[in-house]
């Protein structure tokens, strides 16, 4: 794996790119006209991310979205736009301030509160790192039992249980660019993970995408943001999701990660494994696929975190 990450980013369009009448209707439903407009660059998502300052003296934080390029990307915003006003209070996630979704080329934009912070650094630093930990199990506790259920968001183990971007997906139909472990140990993997939605079942709300370019260190704390992969499931699945991320951005092995996180250090090994493999095959397959229109960068990010994965995994498993 190369010691450079590649970028938790993608071409963000300016606001001033943003239609005319969609710029006047978020500016009339914040009450002020924009004055400035700093884009902001992490994520993937090909749209408008950007820190609105107001005339008035306001502050908000915009995303804004179309079909086009990317069709899948409304439908993304729009699940985020129902999840964040569900959670309680308490939760470090910044508050939604409107969801406009009645723009007749299929625009979607959400408005939220604005927040004075940073991404953690890259390579991580030991330290934020331990904060984010502290921040992680925190949220896990505040946000178990779920106060989100199905339909507003999916179960964990239907998210484990597709077939997709599965192991069982490659025996079905072999991809010649798999690497030669995965293509030695494939029958093996695809046992291994069919035992991850029982394993990831149970009654935390989950991010379920936590990586550093989403979260926000300020000065009272970590906000959470990008909620619209929320599951329910056991806590320590968020830590499997997240560990490659940071060993991928210089910080350290997964396993290390699991020692040091308190909601997985006492995780049933075999139930760990299941979830580690499932989590590795969706970075795995994925990584084999065509980039997603308007996401050129969202493949390479996934194939360094599929490497780190499966190391993962074959450290756990011995398997050569």
């Amino acid at each position: 794996m190369s010691t450079t990450p590649p970028p938790a980013s993608n071409r963000r369009i300016p606001w001033e790119e943003l239609p005319p009448r969609l710029r006047a209707e978020i500016e009339r439903r914040l009450g002020s006209a924009v004055v400035v407009a700093r884009t902001q660059t992490g994520g993937f998502s090909p749209g408008v991310a950007a820190r609105l300052e107001l005339a008035d003296g306001g502050r908000a934080f915009v995303k804004a979205v179309s079909p086009v390029p990317n069709a899948v990307a409304p439908t993304i915003y729009r699940r985020e736009g129902r999840i964040v006003p569900a959670m309680p209070a308490s939760a470090p996630v910044p508050r939604l301030l409107f969801m406009h979704d009645d723009d007749p080329d299929g625009w979607v934009a959400l408005a939220f509160e604005d927040v004075e912070g940073r991404q953690p650094a890259i390579p991580w630093q030991d330290s934020e790192l331990d904060d984010v930990l502290e921040a992680m199990a925190a949220l896990a506790a505040d946000l178990t039992p779920s106060p989100l259920r199905p339909p507003l968001v999916a179960d964990a183990a239907e998210a484990f249980g597709g077939a997709d971007l599965s192991w069982a997906s490659l025996v079905a139909a072999p991809n010649p660019g798999l690497d030669p472990w995965s293509t030695r140990h494939l029958a093996e993997l695809a046992e291994l993970e069919a035992a991850a939605g029982e394993a990831a079942r149970g009654d935390t709300l989950l991010h379920f995408d936590l990586r550093a370019d989403n979260m926000l260190m300020t000065n009272d704390g970590i906000r959470v943001v990008d909620w619209p992969h929320a599951h329910v499931g056991q806590a320590f699945v968020d830590l499997v999701w997240f560990a490659p991320s940071v060993a991928m951005q210089g910080g350290p092995r997964p396993q290390e990660l699991i020692a040091r996180y308190g909601p997985a250090r006492d995780t049933e090994p075999t139930a760990a494994d299941a979830v580690i493999a499932a989590v590795a095959a969706f970075f795995t397959v994925a990584s084999l696929q065509p980039p997603p229109p308007g996401l050129p960068t969202l493949r390479a990010f996934q194939t360094a975190q599929a490497e780190v994965a499966r190391a993962w995994l074959a450290e756990r498993t011995g398997w050569r």
